[in-house]
Formats: structure tokens, C-alpha cells, sequence
């Protein structure tokens, strides 16, 4: 039941696609990771995804359109949906998602994480 700042936790780490967990909630992560470039198309079967962006501003690409997300705005990814997040520079994202989400949709991708750091 502590405030977490998501400033603060931000300023702790620079790697990039490396989501980090900053709570949890009925089965759902909250997790903050910094994007840049692209990442890899992916899909989730059994889940829906919500990126916020904190800082920076990305890109959401699916296979028949682009969404640029901008600070304070967010987008949600509905389960099934093949989508591929692009920052043109680094952007601070908020993610909220079931606990059991591959961040990558199951893709081999040497950016995958499977137990993301706690902050």
C-alpha cells in the first residue's frame, strides 16, 4: 500500500524492451519499461495489453494501420490483435497486463523476457 513514483523508478534503469515490475493486482502486473526502435510483430491469444506512456511518445502499429500514443495518452491492445510497438526515441511506457503475458507473444526474440525484474 506504498506510493510508487514512477519517476523515481524510471531514473534506475536504461536498458531498452526490459519490462520491470512495479505492482501487482488480482492477477495483473504493472510493469514500466523504456522502448526505442522497433520491436518484434506479436500477438497475445489470451490477453489484452494497456501501454501508457509516461514520457516520450510511441508508435503502435498493426498490420492495417498506425497509432501514435503520446505522454499521458494509452492505447490497449485486444487479445488476438498482431501489433508492434516503434519509438523513433526512447519512450517511458506503463504497462498493465496479466501476470502470465510473454511480452512478446511467444516470438524468439533475444529482447524476451520471462521474469521481469521487480523495482
Amino acid at each position: 500500500m506504498d506510493v510508487v513514483n514512477l519517476k523515481e523508478k524510471l531514473t534506475g534503469f536504461s536498458d531498452r524492451w526490459s519490462p520491470k515490475l512495479v505492482g501487482e493486482l488480482d492477477g495483473y502486473h504493472v510493469k514500466l519499461a523504456k522502448i526505442e526502435g522497433d520491436f518484434v510483430w506479436h500477438a497475445h491469444e489470451g490477453e489484452d495489453e494497456l501501454f501508457l506512456v509516461v514520457d516520450g511518445r510511441f508508435r503502435m502499429d498493426y498490420r492495417d494501420r498506425q497509432v501514435w500514443v503520446e505522454p499521458g495518452e494509452m492505447v490497449i491492445v485486444p487479445k488476438g490483435v498482431e501489433h508492434k510497438p516503434y519509438a523513433p526515441e526512447v519512450c517511458s511506457i506503463l504497462l498493465i497486463e496479466k501476470a502470465t503475458t510473454d511480452h512478446t507473444g511467444g516470438v524468439d526474440d533475444p529482447r524476451r523476457v520471462e521474469n521481469p525484474e521487480r523495482i
